[in-house]
């Protein structure tokens, strides 16, 4: 239930407008602003009930991710990681000041922040939420160009990703994957399922 919807609407507007401002381009739009809005469709789809905060969250998810580039760490497993955490800490900074901007309360906000955090997911149902609907879009949007992307990967490289997609999914995200209701790529779906069952065990 959303308590004050002009407030929500105000923080929804407040989020684009900062991912709006991404310099790369996807189908024509902001790339961060495309990729809040697959968010937000996602999150309807799988969790109609989601909280507010978890709204908020999924819309925020990447804001302004474009201002901590990859290529400023090092191309390695340790570089990775370490951007990671920076982005993590860097999306809940600045969804707490576009959600304070709005009017939300600080025990929101520290909700918010929790989620898009990655804090404790699996001891968090929020941030767990917002993990599924990331990796939901991840398999439903973002697969086939990351494929397009990575043309030397063979058979088992593809398996060791998708699996560790599959595992960080919730066992209601499994299924509404195996149930049909994620567009995977064509091409692709056979090792998704080949993965999926690898990993969860059917």
């Amino acid at each position: 239930m959303i308590v004050d919807p002009e407030r929500f609407a105000m923080a929804l507007a407040a989020i684009d407008a900062a991912n709006a401002e991404d310099p790369n381009r996807e189908a024509g739009e902001p790339k961060e602003l495309l990729y809040g809005r697959r968010m937000s469709a996602m999150l309807a789809r799988f969790a109609p009930q989601a909280s507010e905060p978890v709204l908020l969250a999924a819309r925020a998810q990447h804001v302004r991710r474009w201002m901590i580039p990859r290529r400023n760490y090092p191309m390695d497993r340790a570089g990775y990681l370490r951007w990671r955490a920076e982005l993590y800490r860097f999306h809940a900074e600045q969804a707490g000041s576009l959600l304070a901007a709005a009017g939300y309360d600080a025990q929101t906000i520290a909700r918010v922040q929790a989620a898009v955090g990655k804090r404790v997911i699996r001891e968090n149902a929020e941030a767990q939420l917002l993990e599924d609907v990331a990796g939901l879009v991840f398999l439903e949007h973002y697969l086939d160009g990351f494929a397009a992307a990575h043309p030397g990967y063979d058979e088992e490289k593809w398996l060791g990703i998708l699996r560790k997609t599959w595992r960080k999914l919730s066992p209601a995200a499994r299924r509404f994957v195996l149930d049909g209701k994620v567009a995977l790529p064509e091409a692709l779906e056979p090792l998704v399922l080949q993965a999926a069952e690898a990993s969860s065990g059917g």
